[in-house]
Parts: C-alpha cells; structure tokens; sequence
C-alpha cells in the first residue's frame, strides 16, 4: 500500500530519489535507511512506522529511499 505521507522527488546526478516528510516541529531530522529501503514498505511495519510517528511529535522527519531501491530510480 501507498505511504499516508506524499511522496516527493529530488534530483542527484540525474537520479531521482524518492522521499517523504512527517511532523512540522522546527528541528529537521533526516532518518537514514539501513541496507534495504522501500518508503511503503517502511509504513507498513507497525515498527518502524511508530517510531518515526513518535520523531515527527517533535521534529520535520525526512526518510528516503537508497538510489536504485524502492521507489528511486535504478543506480
């Protein structure tokens, strides 16, 4: 299933790397994938999905799926 949160795109060296943002507080916190990232699989596991709900109480959270994983383009 989709992502409740958009999805959005930026652009490195041509690629185009998928993203998307929760919360709105005033501290940006850029949460790094670990060896496998897909942005809708992430928010499908009850896990993983709390634990950045509960970052988001206090800061911009910002997750991203690795070049050529989950909805980026292919490396």
């Amino acid at each position: 299933a989709p992502s409740p949160h958009p999805t959005r795109f930026a652009t490195s060296d041509g690629a185009k790397i998928a993203y998307n943002e929760r919360g709105a507080g005033l501290v940006p916190l850029v949460v790094a994938p670990g060896i496998l990232s897909h942005l809708n699989l992430a928010d499908a596991l009850p896990a993983i999905r709390g634990t950045l709900d509960a970052l988001a109480g206090f800061a911009r959270v910002v997750t991203f799926d690795k070049r050529g994983q989950g909805l980026s383009d292919p490396s």
